[in-house]
């Protein structure tokens, strides 16, 4: 691994896509950092003709340029390396999206089965045999008084006129 040295910061090209993904809370926690306890972590850059551009560390360079420094430590690397830095700088986060996604896809899984063997066992219990309830006024009490036991509807008017006798009813 090559050595840390020191950098012109005015040398330092940052690029345009990068310098969008400023966080000035970052850097104001990066500079008290610095302050209390040094640059830790150099940055990495590359040479593009005849000037450096930044691959990794913005944060650390606002840092250093805010507080008013002139040089920042730095690791020189080339165009290749340069090229797979980022992805490695990304990899942490982009790994622990993928870690939650799936978690997040294996609980939808458990869930959608929760719910299909649910519904399973509720059409298991439906298709056995039903419980019948009995038709509404007639009790399995046998002791039941008979004006409550609902009768059969007569078949003619001599019928209904016996029923009506038999249960006590007017005519």
């Amino acid at each position: 691994m090559p050595k840390p040295e020191s950098f012109p910061i005015e040398k330092i090209f940052v690029p345009t896509k990068q310098k969008k993904a400023i966080k000035p809370e970052t850097v104001a926690e990066i500079a008290e950092s610095i302050l209390d306890i040094g640059q830790q972590a150099p940055i990495s850059v590359r040479l593009d003709g005849d000037r450096l551009v930044l691959v990794e560390g913005l944060h650390r360079l606002e840092a250093c340029k805010a507080l008013g420094e002139t040089t920042i430590l730095g690791i020189l690397v080339t165009a290749e390396l340069a090229q797979h830095k980022p992805q490695l700088a990304e990899r942490p986060e982009v790994e622990a999206e993928r870690i939650k996604m799936a978690r997040l896809k294996q609980l939808r899984l458990e869930k959608e089965a929760a719910d299909a063997s649910a519904a399973a066992l509720k059409g298991v219990r439906q298709s056995e045999a039903p419980r019948t309830r009995p038709a509404k006024g007639v009790r399995d009490n046998p002791k039941a008084s008979p004006g409550r036991i609902v009768k059969s509807k007569p078949k003619s008017l001599s019928d209904w006129i016996t029923q009506q006798k038999g249960s006590g009813g007017r005519y």
